[in-house]
Order: C-alpha cells, then sequence, then structure tokens
C-alpha cells in the first residue's frame, strides 16, 4: 500500500502505519522542526509544503500515485484546550478533503481531536468525501484501548472508495480491549524502567486533580510540560500527596506515545514537547493502520471478527457484549496461555493462579464463561 502523510508532524501516524506493512512514499508538512525530527527517524525524508495551497500540493503528491493518503489536519481550533471556536487553521480540514476529492486514492484516513466530529468545518469536508464516492467509518477510539498507556481520545475518519459506510467498524471494534492500558503494565510488557509510582500534569484548572498513579492511564499527553507550582494543593482527587511528586520527562511522554525510546526528538526541549504532544500515538494509529488492512485482505480470523460473529448468531449478544468476550480472553491468555488444554483442564489451572484467585467472584465468573464459550464456538468450527 503506497502511502502518504500530510500533515506528518514528527511521525506518529507514518511510524504506526509503517508497522502495519505500508510503504511510506511520501510525507509532508511546514514546520521545520518537525520535518527535521522526521527525517531523522525515518529512512525516507519527509518534505516542505504548505497544504494550505492546494493546487501546489497537488503536483507534489499526484505523481506519487498513493494507494492511501493519511493525514491530521492541525487541531487548535478544535481543541478543548483552546477557545472553542473555529478558525483559519479548522479549514485546513476542507483543503485536506479537497485533496483527497482530486486524487481519489482507494482509501483515506483524516485524524483529528474529538470535538471534530460536530464541527462546520469537518460536515463540509464529509460532504466533499460523500461526493467524492466514499464509504465513511467514522469513530473517536479511546488511545487506552488501542495499545496506548493514555486515556486520549480522537476522532478517525476513514473512507473507501466505493464501500458502504461504517465498512470498518467491526474491525476497528475486534482488536480494542474493554479494559483500558495503565502505564505499570505498558512499561512492564515493553521492559522498560519504571522509575516512579505517581506524577504531576498541570491541570487546565485547580478545580482538576493534578497527580495521576502509574495503575490507570496517563490522562492526554499535551504540548506543554509544566512542573509543579511549590505552592500546590493537594486536590480531593489526586492519587498521591504532592511531595515528592515530579512531572513526567521529556522522554517519559514519549514513552506513553508509544514512541521508542530510541526516536530522536532533537536537543530542544520545548519543541521536543510540542510534538510529541501533537502526536497521533503510533500504537494507535498502528490499531488503525491493522483494521484497515484486514479489511482489505478480507482477514476475518486474526482480529477475531468470525468469533464476534458467532457470539452475536448463536448466543444473540450485541456487539458490545461480544468485544466484552474477547476482552476476558485476553486477560485469561495473559494469566495462562489459551493453547491447546481442553477446557476443564484449562480451567482447573486458571484457577490456581494467583492473579486470577486474586480477582473478585465476579470478575472470574466472567472469564471463566469466556473460555467455555470460546472452547464450544471452537468445537463447533472444528466439527464443521
Amino acid at each position: 500500500m503506497k502511502t502518504v502523510d500530510l500533515f506528518c508532524g514528527c511521525g506518529g501516524l507514518s511510524l504506526g502505519f509503517q508497522r502495519a506493512g505500508y510503504e511510506i512514499v511520501g510525507a509532508f508538512d511546514c514546520w521545520e522542526p518537525a520535518l527535521n525530527c522526521y527525517t531523522n527517524n525515518f529512512k525516507h525524508k519527509a518534505h516542505y509544503l504548505d497544504l494550505s495551497k492546494k493546487n501546489i500540493a497537488l503536483k507534489k503528491i499526484r505523481p506519487l500515485n498513493p494507494d492511501i493518503i493519511i493525514g491530521g489536519p492541525p487541531c487548535q481550533d478544535f481543541s478543548s484546550a483552546g477557545k472553542r471556536e473555529e478558525g483559519d487553521r479548522a479549514s485546513l480540514t476542507i483543503t485536506f478533503a479537497k485533496i483527497i476529492n482530486s486524487i481519489r486514492p482507494k482509501y483515506f484516513v483524516m485524524e483529528n481531536v474529538a470535538r471534530a466530529k460536530t464541527s462546520d468545518a469537518y460536515n463540509d469536508a464529509k460532504k466533499l468525501f460523500k461526493k467524492a464516492g466514499y464509504g465513511l467509518t467514522e469513530q473517536v477510539l479511546d488511545a487506552s484501548k488501542c495499545g496506548v498507556p493514555q486515556k486520549r481520545k480522537r476522532f478517525f475518519c476513514i473512507g473507501a472508495l466505493n464501500e458502504d459506510d461504517g465498512f470498518l467498524d467491526t474491525y476497528l471494534a475486534a482488536n480494542q480491549s474493554v479494559l483500558p492500558l495503565c502505564i505499570r503494565t505498558y512499561f512492564n510488557e515493553n521492559n522498560y524502567n519504571l522509575h516512579f509510582e505517581y506524577y504531576y500534569r498541570h491541570p487546565r484548572t485547580y478545580s482538576r486533580r493534578a497527580i495521576f498513579s502509574v495503575d490507570e492511564p496517563s490522562p492526554t499527553i499535551r504540548g506543554v510540560n509544566r512542573p509543579k507550582p511549590p505552592e500546590y494543593k493537594k486536590h480531593p482527587n489526586d492519587a498521591a500527596n504532592p511531595d515528592k511528586v515530579r512531572s513526567l520527562t521529556t522522554q517519559e511522554r514519549a514513552l506513553l506515545q508509544t514512541f521508542p525510546e530510541s526516536y530522536d526528538f532533537g536537543n530542544n526541549q520545548m519543541i521536543a514537547e510540542q510534538m510529541i504532544g501533537n502526536a497521533v500515538p503510533v500504537n494507535l494509529s498502528n490499531h488503525v493502520a491493522r483494521s484497515l488492512l484486514s479489511f482489505i485482505n478480507h482477514d476475518t480470523q486474526s482480529q477475531s471478527i468470525e468469533f464476534i460473529n458467532w457470539l452475536q448468531q448463536e448466543h444473540n449478544y450485541t456487539q458490545l457484549a461480544a468485544k466484552d468476550v474477547i476482552s476476558h480472553l485476553s486477560r485469561c491468555n495473559r494469566i495462562l496461555s489459551v493453547a491447546n488444554l481442553p477446557e476443564q483442564e484449562y480451567l482447573e489451572q486458571l484457577e490456581k493462579k494467583e492473579p486470577f484467585r486474586n480477582l473478585s467472584k465476579s470478575i472470574r465468573s466472567q472469564l471463566k464463561r469466556s473460555i467455555i464459550l470460546y472452547a464450544e464456538y471452537k468445537q463447533g468450527s472444528h466439527n464443521k
């Protein structure tokens, strides 16, 4: 899949798609620090391009003949951290749509903050997408359920030529976890050193808490990283007392955006913090990229879609309830590998595991039920 990344920034969207097997043939932005960062971390170069000048942009992009165009038009005019009014930068969402409309790649992916979905700019862009013949999947994804230890909600509009609206809904849902990913779990799974139990993240107002635990997803990583004020007083909902609690380092923030430890953000800390906060989390990007690839390849096995369909057909589960079963299976697998053990033997061994015994009776029952359903499904598939 030949891929062009517009508004590429420091490369979070590109890296997620590249890891899924897409070939990035062009990356464009007009912020020099981000272009330098991108080029330092990829084998291909990112190029300067003012994407507000549509005709010039088309001359650069069209010869690349992309199968898919991805991009996150600047979101400051939609952000809940801003003035909540649409300004000039919101028009770049419409420009993105016009570029898609002119080049008509087979697929496109547009990412933005959750509020963008209800904006006038997106409504105008959507009309252009539909006019060009795209079926649209429109979803606000919670990054903490897509492999990112961060409670970050982002809106994705994913288009496919001549497809029905909602074409990717099942694929996006099938690989999400129901339980959010906490920092401790993510660091342990990736062998990162965890040098803190609690940390300070500056609130937008002092009516909100500011101290968080590693046993929960982080709040949204923003483009600024303010230190804890000396006079800060504990909020009732803070996870710990302010004493000896610090802000996250630049690299820790990058890790929470699921960039690799080796990613080079340059020597200017203020610019690095801004790039990190503006980026699409790599694992969230990868989640979307893999889901789209599964749809393109008609791959139902890897995303557990056949199992979800079976639960809906045989047990009248809703899609959300079926997702819960998938999540419970995944949790079982983290405790004890769901391999080739017979159902009863697996359940007996599972009940001996301390992490399982420490769960509530209700959760244990749900996990065991997921194993019974999966065994029934596998037996039915085998008999076919």
